[in-house]
């Protein structure tokens, strides 16, 4: 073979890929069946929540018929639903317990270094949020869908920090 033949061939490209705007990890996979008149029907139903790390999260509930199109919807449906998280000097900015349906949770602010000290589906979500440091725990269910809905209900009840408060007494201090 001479080395003309060699041009006719493609550039090896690899296939590259855009970087997302979210990162998403599957919560829970679940088959579900639902019986019909001559058998029964089978549906995957993801639970997917996608985050940005920099104070941006969101969950999405979906079914399909395979696995790929449940977790795509899930992703769709997440992206409607994102929240903003408000942090204070690397964690979140007061205690809070929350209980929502069955699901029973307590998130608490932690020093700088402590890292993410939480279990289950709630550790994913609050690394996929950015957060630090916060120590957080289950007291009510297992239920991963439960938890992960109550969390994203605690993360908007957060109180926000006031900044005219801050710029007054910064006011203040220059005055003297």
């Amino acid at each position: 073979m001479t080395s003309d033949s060699n041009k006719d061939r493609r550039p090896n490209k690899r296939f590259e890929r855009e970087p997302q705007e979210f990162e998403q990890k599957i919560i829970d996979l679940a088959r579900v069946t639902r019986v019909m008149a001559g058998g029964k029907r089978m549906r995957f139903r993801a639970c997917v929540a996608i985050g940005d790390k920099k104070g941006r999260v969101g969950m999405g509930l979906a079914k399909g018929a395979d696995v790929t199109l449940a977790v795509t919807k899930a992703v769709n449906k997440a992206k409607k639903t994102l929240i903003t998280v408000p942090m204070i000097k690397e964690t979140i900015p007061h205690e809070i317990r929350i209980k929502m349906k069955a699901a029973n949770l307590l998130l608490k602010p932690a020093p700088k270094g402590t890292g993410v000290k939480a279990g289950g589906a709630l550790r994913v979500v609050l690394e996929l949020a950015g957060v630090p440091n916060v120590v957080a725990k289950i007291l009510g269910t297992n239920n991963k869908i439960n938890n992960v809905l109550a969390l994203l209900e605690a993360l908007t009840r957060f109180k926000k920090p006031r900044r005219e408060k801050v710029t007054a007494e910064k006011a203040i201090v220059i005055e003297k």
